[in-house]
């Protein structure tokens, strides 16, 4: 089962690494196994809640994740995009920014932290409204109730996360305007990418959210109808907008995922300048860790871990809602990759430790019912 899932992982990995040593050696080597731990560990969290989507799709879109879904990760989001930022901030094209990224690695580097502030905003926000939308759910299963309780409560008032999102924005820019101001007013200007860039996150999740919501409900309600007129679909031949409604669901459900990895990848390849302002290494290390991620998550779906560790998916998204706010605090400030990747383990650290415990609760208390039954019956007798 685990060669199985992970056997493409190890191939790439090999493969990676190999190419790492042919290009620039043992040092180069080291750099992309660098990468790629530190891709994983930042990436941890994706996985988690990528399985909590994919448990709901078929094997084929689970393989359409693994294949087309992971070129459009390593080679979209870890190669292509470094380079589309680049062109789009210093507005050249795209061949430009490539040889740009050859030629003056440094210069390459200096326009893609230029451009981080609104970088940070568009997946800051696309993060945020996740996490918002999960905790105002009312939700059978807390984990932590204390404070999941009043939160769903609140979560009836309509358009709430939405509100709080663009409260949350609005701050961030205009504490990224009155800084630049006191230096001199250069990033004014950027204050107002940074807002932009914020909102367009805003939309690009409701947008693709919504879609994914409003076919997945379609689905639902056409098998019950198929379920209820069994009879008359073996006469007449299974209804052609079933097929069609299940694809336009998977799709935007895939799409869906496709936008949360490019999100989450954002810390990655940011993070990945402070190991290397090499475009190719940078490339081999990350593309690396997202395989890994992306088999993990296949993993956690076929061993139905998320339904046995009940709290995991709650560990995750409060990652999410940490890696959130820390994009939008390093729109102005600079924080360490060691914390923005230790935060999402502990937490789904903490959620793994709190299921184990809750699962052992509840075996104990089966136990215990079981034994007062056996007396009971003994008794009887």
């Amino acid at each position: 089962m685990v060669l199985k899932t992970f056997g493409w992982s190890f191939a790439v990995t090999a493969l990676g690494l190999v190419a790492a040593v042919l290009i620039g050696g043992w040092t180069a080597f080291g750099i992309v196994a660098i990468l790629s731990i530190l891709e994983i560990s930042l990436s941890f969290d994706n996985a988690v809640v990528n399985a909590g989507i994919l448990k709901k799709m078929s094997a084929f879109w689970q393989k359409i994740f693994l294949t087309i879904g992971i070129l459009i990760a390593v080679f979209g989001m870890r190669l292509v995009f470094p380079v589309v930022i680049v062109a789009i901030s210093a507005q050249m094209g795209p061949i430009e920014a490539v040889e740009l990224a050859i030629s003056d690695k440094d210069r390459y580097e200096q326009l893609v932290t230029d451009a981080h502030p609104s970088i940070a905003a568009f997946g800051g926000m696309f993060l945020l409204m996740i996490f918002l939308d999960f905790i105002f759910e009312d939700r059978d299963i807390k984990w932590l109730g204390w404070l999941e309780r009043p939160l769903a409560k609140l979560g009836k008032v309509d358009m709430l996360s939405v509100c709080i999102a663009l409260i949350v924005l609005m701050i961030s820019s205009m504490t990224f305007a009155a800084n630049a101001l006191q230096h001199g007013g250069a990033q004014v200007d950027k204050a107002q990418t940074v807002l932009l860039s914020g909102v367009a996150g805003l939309i690009t999740y409701m947008i693709v959210g919504g879609l994914s919501g409003y076919f997945e409900d379609k689905l639902e309600e056409e098998e019950e109808r198929e379920h209820e007129a069994e009879e008359a679909a073996e006469r007449t031949g299974k209804p052609r907008s079933a097929v069609v409604l299940a694809g336009k669901a998977a799709f935007f459900m895939f799409l869906y995922l496709e936008v949360l990895d490019a999100s989450f990848s954002f810390d990655g390849v940011i993070g990945a300048f402070a190991i290397t302002n090499d475009i190719v290494l940078m490339a081999l290390g990350l593309g690396i860790g997202a395989m890994y991620v992306r088999s993990l998550t296949v993993y956690l779906v076929r061993q139905g871990t998320l339904d046995d560790y009940v709290y995991l998916e709650h560990g995750a998204h409060y990652a999410i809602g940490a890696l959130a706010a820390i994009l939008l605090i390093t729109i102005q400030y600079e924080i360490s990759e060691l914390i923005t990747g230790s935060i999402g383990v502990i937490l789904i650290g903490w959620s793994f430790l709190s299921s184990v415990r809750r699962n052992r609760a509840l075996a104990a208390a089966e136990g215990k019912a079981s034994a007062s039954d056996k007396t009971e019956v003994s008794s009887g007798v």
